[in-house]
């Protein structure tokens, strides 16, 4: 058996791959990524449901809004009015929840608390910094399975996103190129090389080299 087969999900972090996000795009389930985070705004888009300076985050719903923040600060990107030598904040889209108004407005309240974008219980997890396509081959059944995972995931992690096309899949070794691997490490830490770049230097298909891990049943079936 692999050292760590039957063990749970390390804690830590929960990573995303941009498709994961990007299905999370309506007013009523509603996630964002910016500067590495993953965060569920659905309990902002109640909070002030019919307000105009929601619009600019709806149109962003699913996607990555990194562009919004400066990385160094962390804070929505802003500028010295040439004119009025007051700061001013970027939002091309259009000012946006807890974003303060270009100059002094009686219906402005100075002060909000955390923003949003500082405030950690919006955030659900991490955005990977490289998803990656691997086959999951059942050798008894022949069944595959093509899976997007996150790079910064061990095999446990990616055995759990597996379990839905196989509950059985604690009960089987995961193999690749003939050598056992060890669940409590990542793909990469497992010699499973990421050669996207590589392919795409020499221009080809990357569908055509997915890498392959194959499961072998142990034969001691297991409820996951």
């Amino acid at each position: 058996m692999v050292t760590g087969q039957h063990q749970s999900v390390m804690d830590g972090p929960n990573f995303f791959t941009p498709a994961q996000v990007a299905v999370h795009n309506t007013a009523t389930d509603l996630w964002v990524s910016f500067l590495g985070k993953v965060c569920d705004l659905t309990p902002l888009m109640r909070q002030y449901q019919g307000d105009a300076l929601l619009l600019p985050i709806m149109e962003a719903a699913g996607q990555d809004i990194s562009s919004w923040f400066d990385p160094d600060t962390k804070d929505v990107r802003g500028f010295v009015d040439p004119l009025t030598s007051c700061l001013r904040y970027y939002t091309p889209r259009g000012r946006f929840v807890h974003v303060p108004p270009a100059g002094p407005r009686s219906d402005w309240a100075g002060v909000i608390g955390q923003p949003w974008w500082r405030d950690r219980r919006y955030e659900v997890g991490l955005l990977t910094a490289k998803a990656r396509w691997i086959r999951v081959i059942n050798t008894l059944t022949s069944q595959e399975q093509r899976l997007q995972v996150c790079s910064e995931e061990t095999l446990a992690e990616i055995l759990q996103r597996y379990l839905p096309y196989n509950s059985h899949a604690c009960s089987y070794t995961w193999k690749h190129n003939g050598v056992s691997l060890d669940m409590s490490r990542t793909l990469s830490e497992n010699n499973v090389q990421d050669d996207d770049h590589e392919l795409d230097r020499l221009r080809l298909d990357r569908d055509l080299f997915t890498p392959a891990i194959l499961l072998h049943f142990n034969d001691d079936l297991s409820e996951a």
